[in-house]
């Protein structure tokens, strides 16, 4: 009789009746709290109002009587004569401690949902911290590869600015000794007076014995292109090398380019584009500036 009186306690306090008699029967039949534990655990379930898989008639006393020549309404007479029905006062009474029941259930539930809230949100900034120190880790290894990169181009250049002076230092010595050395000559033999003053037909030997050609050009956006050419290339290579590697400075790479020499100023001419750069006075190196050639 424990069954019944906790299921009419459950169902005097607002629960469906088959939902209590669910809950009885799938805690065991252990009490009113342990029904209580298992409704407020599952009253959000899309099925909490689904009778389970195994009949229920057992678990909550509703199976006829055992007891020979019973009638149908035995149970109901069993149940009257063996427990009177609860006074007003009493259900009262009892309605009370339930609810005070269901409250302090409540409570320990919405404590212990608000602790789960308090760990995922730990949890939650705890793996944001991670994330942000490897994102930073992640720009300072980005950052230290890019400098290092920058201070490798840089010492590249400055490398290959330092053998360009080099050339042109050991170029001027060459010619130095050449030169003086010829005019030395002229006070203790006396018999060669003339090689000095005949120096403008010796300087085609003399660039002649350079094969290849320096050409720095400087670009309008004032970057420059450093490449070497054959000494006997024309002067044509020079000014396709500058119109593939230009880029969009100068009108999409495709208007037509005009090459001038800084020192002396010269505006080299389309028939020069057919010269060789020896020829044009470019060898070993030169410097050369590009401006946009006006449509004609």
């Amino acid at each position: 009789m424990a069954e019944r009186t906790a299921l009419e306690s459950l169902i005097e306090m607002g629960f469906p009746r088959g939902r209590a008699e669910k809950a009885l029967a799938l805690t065991g039949n252990q009490g009113i709290e342990a029904a209580m534990d298992w409704l407020m655990e599952h009253e959000d379930d899309p099925d909490v109002d689904e009778p389970p898989a195994s009949p229920l008639g057992h678990s909550l006393g509703h199976e006829p009587p055992s007891y020979g020549g019973g009638s149908p309404e035995g149970p109901g007479s069993a149940q009257v004569e063996e427990k009177p029905p609860l006074s007003e006062e009493e259900k009262r009474e009892q309605t009370k401690r339930m609810l005070e029941l269901v409250a302090q259930k409540q409570k320990e539930r919405g404590e212990r949902e608000q602790r789960e809230a308090v760990e995922r949100e730990r949890q939650r900034r705890r793996q944001g911290q991670e994330l942000s120190a490897a994102r930073q880790r992640l720009q300072e290894d980005e950052m230290r590869r890019a400098a290092e990169e920058r201070r490798r181009e840089k010492a590249e250049e400055t490398a290959a600015r330092q053998r360009v002076r080099e050339k042109i230092e050991r170029d001027k010595v060459e010619r130095a000794k050449k030169f003086g050395g010829t005019g030395s000559q002229v006070t203790s033999p006396a018999t060669e007076p003339g090689p000095v003053p005949s120096s403008p037909s010796q300087e085609p030997p003399t660039k002649r014995e350079y094969d290849q050609c320096r050409i720095q050009v400087r670009l309008p956006d004032g970057t420059s292109l450093t490449q070497t050419f054959k000494a006997r290339e024309q002067l044509a290579a020079v000014r396709l090398y500058v119109e593939l590697h230009r880029g969009e400075e100068l009108g999409g790479g495709q208007d037509p380019v005009q090459l001038l020499s800084g020192f002396p100023r010269r505006a080299f001419s389309e028939a020069d584009m057919e010269r060789p750069l020896q020829e044009l006075g470019l060898v070993p190196s030169a410097v050369l500036i590009v401006a946009k050639k006006c449509a004609s």
